[in-house]
């Protein structure tokens, strides 16, 4: 990953479409970047799209990761292109605004990290 002196004001909003069908998924979309994977191409968008989308198939879970998962599929052909994150119920999409709080542990001492990393 390259470090870039663009500012959040500076990224483009991109309209995003089925690779499959050409279907307008989203006219929200900004490019992300998973950490896991940086040369992987990833797009979000801030307001789950309607009436283009529709979840598919079972939740399911990670391993390195608790959230409830569900597949997303384009409504016009069907082709899945994505994941949301659900909350605990499995209907509804968990956005940023809403996550849960952490669960306190007791494992960790967390008087000596910084503010700066407790953040992180």
């Amino acid at each position: 990953m390259s470090a870039s002196s663009c500012t959040f004001e500076d990224r483009c909003v991109a309209v995003l479409c089925c690779r499959f069908c050409q279907q307008v998924l989203s006219s929200r979309g900004m490019k992300a970047v998973l950490l896991a994977d940086t040369d992987i191409d990833l797009y979000s968008t801030d307001i789950p799209p309607s009436g283009t989308v529709d979840f598919i198939g079972s939740c399911y879970f990670t391993e390195i990761c608790k959230c409830k998962l569900k597949n997303i599929a384009c409504l016009k052909c069907q082709a899945v292109f994505g994941i949301n994150r659900l909350d605990p119920s499995g209907v509804n999409v968990l956005l940023w605004g809403n996550l849960p709080d952490l669960e306190e542990s007791t494992d960790e001492d967390m008087s000596c990290i910084s503010e700066e990393e407790y953040i992180r």
